[in-house]
């Protein structure tokens, strides 16, 4: 562009003839075709911008459409970091079979602004995938946005099909699914993922960062005896009518979980089908109150506090009255008995006698120690805190003897009766292997008191209430207990969690077996009764038989063998009169049938409730 001189200045571009200056004609000729060359100039640039952004645009729409793999669907990313995610990893049970595995899927969608007619497209669709609506598709196809997902997860057949529909604007993105190559065997260990292959539940959404950095997880669990277990709780429920059920198969020396079900159970591949009710997980999140079985801890408390003995006398002739309740016996015998016989029969009445040795601060301190006051730290997200007293006074401390007042999960029963017997020592439970780092734990009652508890567990089963779960030739150890269910007047007595905690061998513990049946109904062979012995202590013996079998146990593969608990009756003080023996064992007091108030959440039962385990 030229620029022309200031008035006055010299021209040093001047054209000396008179030639020249006719050809550049006059100033107005000369500044109308510089302002001409200065518009052609401005046009330019502006058409290269625009070719530059032409083909910027035309770049990306190729490495878009061409190159990277899908449409609009984006990749999740993962929780650590910010990278894409990765494949997610397996998880195995101790012997390495995979329980859960992602695989490659593909995933159809469709850009509903490039279907040319979409009720017809919505037909075909639906024909090529039957299980789908033809009014979600109509819906889906018609819309006015720019994506919408036809389905997720596509089998193969189902692929090949839509892609056979040549539809214009539907389109395939490579995905990844979570599958569950053993079904519904530990789901509620396992738990599901979400279709963007993210842990809802289980162990799944507990390791979610592990999983997603692609971290093999091991659990403890042997899958052989799940399934088994399984199958054993799911018999026990159709044959007594129950509504659900939980086992647990514990490691009474390292705290690992070899196996443990509950029921109603679910199908982690179908997780569109999972209910509220069949997702619960019994074990961990369910919080009964446990019945007899927490004889165990109140017998080896008061062991532990040198309040008692296996031979001292405990007066258990007549029931105990407190306030307007009545304390009494199932089993009762009617007359004194030594902490041996309190045990084997399961005396209510005992056992109250035997914390009131110990007193409220002593029972609620033994309690703490061995974990019954705070929730299990397990891998589970699903798991639930005890309730017990705010206020823990005396009709709490015998209640909570015979285990009323007290709930619990069926894991705190199983891990605080594996410390019991395995020398002392509580170990946290733990679904993952341990692969060879030994669980130290910490001590909560002797040795001495362990090897008692071990010998009177046996005396439970060759004498008292557990005879159905004893199997010759291993030394099988246990406890029976049956609890009424409260409601909302108070407790019901035709509602009732029947179980059995028990281990084997007792001389060397190293199983230890918890079954718990939610609401049994009796049957005419079991004569009409619905109690831990008749219900739970059946199906203990026939995994007890599995574990022998899977695991080539034989008699005698132990260490030593178990002393036998030589229990002598009790003739003092003298019985009470046949005719007291009969009024008595009637007795239902007029108190005892009154309508209860309701509990406040957590709170623990009032002090004016009935508190009665049958078993």
């Amino acid at each position: 562009m030229r620029f022309w001189p200031r008035p006055g200045s010299p021209d040093p571009a001047a054209a000396p003839s008179a030639a020249a200056g006719a050809r550049l004609g006059t100033p107005q000729d000369r500044l109308r075709s510089d302002s001409q060359e200065v518009a052609r100039q401005r046009i330019g640039y502006t058409i290269a911008i625009f070719g530059l952004l032409f083909v910027a645009i035309a770049g990306r729409m190729g490495y878009v459409s061409l190159l990277r793999d899908g449409g609009e669907p984006v990749q999740r990313v993962a929780a650590r970091g910010g990278a894409l995610q990765g494949e997610r990893a397996d998880i195995v049970d101790r012997n390495s079979i995979v329980l859960a595995t992602s695989v490659p899927v593909m995933s159809a969608f469709v850009n509903p602004r490039l279907v040319l007619e979409p009720q017809d497209a919505a037909r075909r669709l639906a024909s090529a995938l039957p299980e789908g609506k033809l009014e979600e598709f109509s819906e889906k196809l018609e819309g006015d946005r720019s994506f919408a997902w036809i389905k997720r997860g596509l089998s193969p057949a189902e692929h090949d099909r839509i892609n056979r529909l040549g539809i214009p604007g539907l389109d395939f993105q490579a995905e990844e699914r979570r599958i569950y190559p053993q079904g519904s065997a530990a789901a509620h260990i396992l738990g599901y993922s979400s279709v963007d292959n993210a842990g809802l539940a289980g162990v799944e959404r507990y390791f979610e960062r592990e999983l997603q950095a692609g971290e093999p997880l091991q659990l403890s669990i042997d899958l052989r005896l799940q399934r088994f277990v399984e199958q054993e709780i799911a018999r026990a429920v159709r044959k007594f009518s129950a509504i659900g059920a939980t086992a647990i198969v514990l490691d009474a020396t390292n705290g690992e979980i070899l196996a443990m079900a509950s029921l109603p159970t679910y199908d982690p591949n179908r997780a569109r089908t999972i209910t509220n009710e069949a997702l619960f997980n019994r074990g961990t999140l369910g919080v009964y109150e446990q019945g007899s079985t927490f004889k165990i801890f109140n017998t080896a408390m008061t062991l532990d506090a040198g309040r008692a003995t296996l031979d001292k006398i405990y007066d258990a002739r007549e029931p105990i009255k407190i306030d307007r309740f009545t304390i009494n016996d199932f089993h009762g015998q009617n007359r004194a008995m030594t902490v041996a016989e309190v045990f084997k029969f399961s005396s209510n009445i005992g056992s109250a006698k035997m914390a009131m040795d110990v007193g409220v601060e002593g029972q609620r301190a033994f309690f703490d120690r061995i974990g019954m006051l705070k929730p299990i730290p397990i891998e589970l997200g699903e798991s639930a805190g005890p309730l017990y007293p705010r206020h823990w006074m005396k009709i709490n401390l015998m209640t909570i003897s015979f285990g009323h007042g007290i709930s619990v999960t069926p894991l705190h029963l199983a891990s605080g009766t594996a410390a019991m017997i395995n020398g002392g020592i509580l170990h946290r439970p733990t679904l993952v292997k341990r692969a060879g780092k030994a669980d130290v734990g910490r001590r909560v009652v002797s040795e001495r008191t362990s090897v008692a508890m071990r010998q009177l567990l046996r005396l439970a089963v060759t004498e008292g209430t557990g005879k159905s779960a004893d199997v010759a030739g291993y030394e099988v150890g246990g406890k029976t207990g049956t609890a009424e269910k409260p409601g909302r007047s108070g407790y019901r007595e035709k509602a009732l969690i029947s179980s059995f905690v028990g281990a084997f061998p007792m001389s060397d513990p190293k199983f230890v077996i918890l079954v718990s049946v939610d609401e049994p109904k009796g049957l005419k062979e079991t004569g009409g009764y619905a109690t831990g012995g008749w219900v739970a202590a059946p199906s203990f013996k026939a995994i007890a038989e599995h574990i022998v079998a899977l695991y080539g146990i034989q008699p005698g593969d132990w260490k030593g063998g178990l002393a036998p608990l030589q229990v002598a009756s009790v003739a003092v003080p003298p019985p009470l009169p046949a005719s007291a023996l009969t009024s008595r064992a009637r007795q239902r007091t007029v108190d005892q049938r009154k309508a209860l108030p309701a509990r406040a959440p957590g709170a623990g039962p009032a002090p004016g409730e009935r508190r009665h385990a049958t078993e």
